[in-house]
C-alpha cells in the first residue's frame, strides 16, 4: 500500500525549490478557479507547494480552508503523480467553492494532470 502522507519530504520548503518550477514548468492544469504547475523532480515522489494570494482570497480562514482541501486531495491523490515537483496557485472565486466543490475540482485537476502526464511516457 502506498505512503499517504505530507510530511517534509512531500513539500516544496525553499524559494529555489519553487523557482525551479516557475522557470522550468513542463506541465499545465489551467482552471478559472486554481492553477497547477509541475515538473520532473528527479526523485521517487511528489511535492507540492503552495501559493494562496491573499490578493486572491481575502479571509485567512478562506485561505486556509483552501490549503487543508488542497493538502487531502495531493495526499490521496500522490500515487498517481510519480515524481513531479508540483505548485498549486489559487485564483480568485476558489474561496466562493465549498470544501465539496474544492475537493471534486482539485481531484479532477490531479486526474488531468496525471493523464498529460502518461500521454508524454
Amino acid at each position: 500500500m502506498p505512503e499517504t502522507s505530507f510530511g517534509r519530504n512531500k513539500r516544496l520548503l525553499t524559494a529555489r525549490a519553487y523557482q525551479a518550477v516557475f522557470a522550468d514548468t513542463c506541465y499545465k492544469v489551467a482552471h478559472p478557479n486554481l492553477l497547477l504547475l509541475a515538473k520532473p523532480n528527479g526523485l521517487c515522489q511528489p511535492r507540492l507547494g503552495l501559493v494562496v494570494a491573499k490578493k486572491h482570497i481575502r479571509r485567512s480562514v478562506d485561505r486556509n480552508r483552501v490549503k487543508r482541501v488542497v493538502r487531502e486531495t495531493f495526499r490521496h491523490s500522490q500515487n498517481l503523480l510519480d515524481s513531479l515537483d508540483i505548485i498549486f496557485l489559487a485564483r480568485q472565486g476558489m474561496d466562493r467553492l465549498t470544501p465539496r466543490e474544492q475537493t471534486d475540482l482539485l481531484e479532477n485537476s490531479w486526474r488531468r494532470l496525471s493523464r498529460k502526464l502518461q500521454a508524454e511516457q
